[in-house]
Parts: C-alpha cells; structure tokens; sequence
C-alpha cells in the first residue's frame, strides 16, 4: 500500500489528480490537503511514500512546502505541481530537492510515469537505509551498557559524514568493530575498508605499504606498487595502533590528510586519493606527543571525532549478552548444539578479572563450549576458565 499526499489549494484539481492516481492502482492510497499548512501538519504527523504539491498556494507555498517537508521527511519524494507562469518556480525546485514537476493541466501519461518513478525512488531509499542499518553480523557491536550504547550513537551521528574517527581504548576491547560499523554504516561502504595494522609492519616498509613505490626505489623493489591509500581510493583505510607508526611516516599521512594527495616512494609525482581516514590506538597519545614519538598535528588531523572504548571490566552488564552471543557463534562454526550457561556460570564470568577484554572471553567461551557438559555450570568455569 503506497500512501500518496495531494496538496493542492484548489479543490476541482485535487478531485482530478486523486481520482486519476486511485484509478491507476488500487493499492495507492490517497489523501488531500487543501493547502501547504496543513499539508505540513499531514506530513509531520504520518509516513507518506510521495507528496504532490501545488506552487502558488495561499498561506504558504509550495516552495515553503518544500523546504520544510524535505526537514521534516528528506526520504520522502516531492513533486512539483505548476501553472504556466510557474515554470522557471518549478525548475528552481528541482535544485531544492523536488523530485520532478509537472504542469497544469496534468497530461495523464506523464502524470502516471511520474508518480511510479517517484515511488519506485522511494523504496530503494528505503532499501538502502536499511541496508546501512543492517552491520555485517561479523562486525556487531553486542551491548547494552551506557559507555557501548553512547559509541552507537556516535556512529551513527559521524557515520555519513567524511569526518576522521581516533578510536581509543586497551588491546582485546573491539576497536576494530567500531572502526567497521563506521564504514559499513557511511555512504562508502560500497568502496573497500582497507586495514593496516601499524604495529605489525616494520618502520623500513611502511611507507611503501601505505603509499606504494616506483621500481628501484630501494632494493627489492623490482615494480611498481600500488599502496594502501590508493587501494582505499573511495572506501576507507584504518589505520590500527597508529601510535606505533615512525615520525617520517607519521609526515607523510599529514600531508594525505592535509591534501588528499600521496606520492609513492621515490616518485615525486602526486596522485590524487578520495580516502577516509580511521585511526585506532591502545596508546596515550598525548603522552607520546610529550615524549617526541607523535606528531601533535597529526593528533588533531586524526582526532576530529574520539571514540573511546571501555575495558570489559568497566562493562560488566554486558557479559551475558556477549557470552550469549559468542556460545550461538561458536556453537555453529564447530558444528556443536549450542550449550546453555547457568545463572551462576554467568554470574562467576561476571566477577573474572578480563585483562585481555572481550578478546580472552570469546577464548574462554570457546573453551568451555567444548570442553564443558551440557550446560555449563559453576565448576566447569572455576575449572576451564582459570588463568
């Protein structure tokens, strides 16, 4: 069922649209406002799948109609009803968002053609932003705590935007996670993530790994090569434990961020990247700013929006919700029933001392899935969940 709005201030037009589009499909649903006043408060108060709007309105116009309804209901298509002496209005509208115009009086097969196409819009924008919605099950972020629920929300205020993330926090704690609900959340989640993990790449090469090198850069280098930073050219590259990257590579980020231009090692030629940056760190880097290891531009270069992740100690309500989570997902990948955990298991896991966060309680789980009975009890955690 398409629900369709006329706002439409004179009421032999309105008879006529509404009669023309609930004769085309009885699945349209159509209902009228007699002018842009009400028809805000119709908008305002319910889900329309498309608007019809007349230009020339007393009390507010179509103009205003739209202004406001594209703050109210962005996802909702517009389309523009004109008169003769409206045309240029009804174009203009087109630069504010209408979804198309048409002229009075309406020629039926256009008007038709119209509304379908607008309609058909209507879903895949839906689709789509449900789709954003739904995070890879690889990536869910499992919690209900205030300090879990405050980063959800952060994503998806930051998400859509370009703006550079610093993601903080101790080994084990779910940087990553946080870094890939941010990319599958934004509108480059059709391009490549691409992952580089600083600490892991010795100082020598990472340069050439997130820049690439020409051939006989240095030794070894015997083609040309393409970084990381090219291969994240409309997606976005993290940047993880960036507090471990050397000074000269930390020179050259600067200048990618700064100018959203690389050179490869030994070439001098810039090559223009579209990239968003994402950085994780389990360092203080203000600390490392003290002590010379990283560059404070560079800090507020990365950290436009801090998100800091809580140690699992600091989380406890969460553990049977993760606990749950890990069992059912382990359960399936080792092609065992799923066990169940008793109150007291759960309560004993709650009180562990978690030094390596939530990455040691998906071990623990894993080890109690299949070394534990049945259900897991008390003693099968004093006994298999011992440091």
């Amino acid at each position: 069922m398409s629900k369709i709005l006329i706002i439409e201030d004179e009421a032999a037009i309105r008879r006529v649209l509404k009669k023309i589009i609930s004769e085309e499909n009885s699945s349209y649903e159509v209902e009228e406002a007699e002018d842009g006043l009400a028809g805000i408060e119709m908008i305002k108060d319910k889900d329309y799948d498309l608007v019809l709007c007349d230009i020339k309105m007393p009390k507010m116009d179509g103009v205003e109609v739209l202004e406001k309804a594209k703050k109210i209901k962005p996802e909702t298509p517009m389309v523009m009803i004109s008169g003769h002496g409206d045309l240029d209005t009804a174009v203009n509208t087109m630069r504010l968002g209408a979804f198309d115009y048409i002229s009075k009086p309406p020629d039926l097969n256009r008007l038709l053609n119209t509304v379908r196409n607008a309609l058909d819009r209507k879903e895949l924008v839906v689709e789509n932003k449900r789709l954003k919605k739904k995070v890879s099950k690889n990536y869910e972020m499992i919690g209900e705590s205030d300090a879990i629920t405050h980063i959800k929300e952060i994503i998806e205020k930051v998400a859509a935007t370009d703006a550079r993330v610093l993601i903080t926090g101790p080994n084990g704690t779910g940087k990553e996670l946080v870094a890939h609900w941010l990319h599958e959340k934004s509108d480059r989640s059709k391009g490549q993530m691409i992952e580089v993990n600083c600490a892991a790449i010795p100082a020598e090469l990472i340069e050439s790994e997130l820049f690439g090198h020409v051939k006989g850069s240095f030794t070894g280098a015997n083609k040309d090569r393409a970084g990381k930073f090219e291969a994240a050219n409309g997606g976005t590259i993290f940047l993880d434990e960036i507090g471990d990257m050397s000074l000269s590579a930390q020179a050259k980020v600067l200048r990618a961020l700064q100018e959203n231009r690389i050179q490869r090692v030994g070439s001098d030629k810039d090559i223009k990247v579209n990239v968003r940056v994402v950085a994780a760190t389990n360092k203080d880097l203000k600390k490392e700013i003290a002590e010379g290891r990283f560059r404070e531009d560079l800090y507020h270069r990365l950290a436009v929006i801090l998100i800091k992740v809580p140690a699992l100690n600091d989380r406890r309500e969460d553990i049977p919700l993760l606990v749950s989570f890990f069992a059912d997902k382990i359960s399936k990948e080792q092609g065992m029933p799923k066990k169940e955990f008793s109150d007291k298991a759960i309560k004993l896991l709650q009180e562990y001392d978690w030094t390596g966060n939530i990455r040691e309680l998906r071990n623990v789980v894993e080890r109690l899935i299949i070394l534990g009975e049945k259900e897991v009890s008390e003693n099968d955690v004093k006994l298999f969940a011992s440091k």
